[in-house]
């Protein structure tokens, strides 16, 4: 069954510490929370926030970098919180510009995701757009599939979408690579993220498609406004209307 959460990078920039943001989520109707890092709360108090609040975790973003830096210390904090699945969030688009850059990438995916599972956390990757570039007539992104088999898929669908593809029919084709889906809506003639609901996504053929394909976390993510909780209210707005 699947259930439907908020990335927490959607308020990064609020005034509030994390505890308090978890619980303001926590007065809407997700059901859980997606990290992109703590800041500066302890795991103690964000476990407490997740208690009061009755939230799930859906998962983290962490970088690369941190991973190969400490991945047992990155299982730790995630795992002490509930957490399975850590998302590699960004890489730059040099990672993804031909098929020997592709091929490194997925190596060092492959060594970051072999560090985590050795501490118990499985590692997918959220793309933007730059994994959309063609190579060889497909996107990076296909090639990266085929160059390692032990990298989940977090497919944003509003960057797909504002790569040019259509994004619940890529979702679809790949459904067997994820366990999460970001909702992310697009404008495909800008070639561009906006708020969802405001775009050419079909939101509710998404649930129902996620619902059907019983993905984990379908997780709503949002890139403007970051320092308003206008961006939660409007985000809950969306749960309320179509979950």
């Amino acid at each position: 069954m699947t259930s439907f959460g908020f990335q927490l990078y959607s308020l990064h920039a609020v005034d509030d510490q994390l505890p308090a943001v978890i619980e303001r989520v926590g007065e809407t109707g997700f059901e859980g929370v997606e990290f992109a890092g703590l800041g500066d709360a302890d795991v103690e108090s964000v476990n407490a926030a997740l208690d009061r609040s009755g939230l799930g975790v859906a998962g983290a973003h962490v970088g690369i970098e941190e991973i190969e830096a400490d991945a047992e210390g990155v299982a730790e904090t995630y795992r002490t919180l509930g957490c399975g699945t850590v998302a590699a969030p960004w890489l730059d688009p040099e990672h993804f510009a031909s098929e020997p850059a592709v091929e490194e990438t997925a190596e060092r995916l492959s060594n970051a995701a072999e560090s985590l599972a050795n501490h118990g956390l499985d590692l997918h990757y959220h793309n933007h757009d730059q994994e959309f570039t063609e190579l060889d007539g497909r996107p990076a992104l296909e090639h990266l599939f085929e160059a390692t088999d032990d990298i989940g898929l977090e497919l944003d669908l509003g960057w797909a979408g504002a790569a040019g593809y259509e994004p619940l029919s890529f979702l679809e084709t790949h459904a067997e690579r994820s366990d999460l889906v970001h909702l992310k809506d697009y404008d495909a003639d800008a070639g561009e993220t906006v708020r969802v609901g405001e775009g050419d996504l079909d939101i509710e053929a998404t649930v129902e498609l996620v619902r059907d394909l019983e993905f984990e976390w379908l997780v709503y993510e949002a890139e403007e406004r970051p320092d308003s909780y206008e961006t939660l209210e409007h985000a809950a707005d969306i749960v309320d209307a179509h979950w």
